[in-house]
């Protein structure tokens, strides 16, 4: 029986940070549905940037990460030779 309590507990004490994704795990989850979309993968760049520089970046936000610290930021590149458009 305390092996149970004991493990329940663990598992509620490290669900909250397995649950904040890491910001590399999120832009290649993001990278991956864009490609699939048909968009090649030398036409755009994904990037994290904290809250505060968001606004700055010059791209289109399409994610966030590390708790919400970070935006993930999208831009894409006129021809696929990393212009930005």
């Amino acid at each position: 029986m305390s092996k149970k309590v004991l493990f329940s507990v663990l598992f509620l004490m490290f669900a909250p940070i397995a649950a904040q994704a890491s910001c590399e795990s999120v832009i290649q989850d993001i990278k991956q549905k864009i490609i699939n979309n048909g968009v090649a993968e030398n036409a755009f760049k994904l990037e994290a940037v904290p809250n505060d520089e968001a606004d700055n970046a010059g791209g289109q936000i399409v994610g966030h990460c590390q708790n919400e610290t970070y935006k993930i930021i999208y831009t894409r590149f006129a021809n696929g030779n990393n212009e930005a458009q």
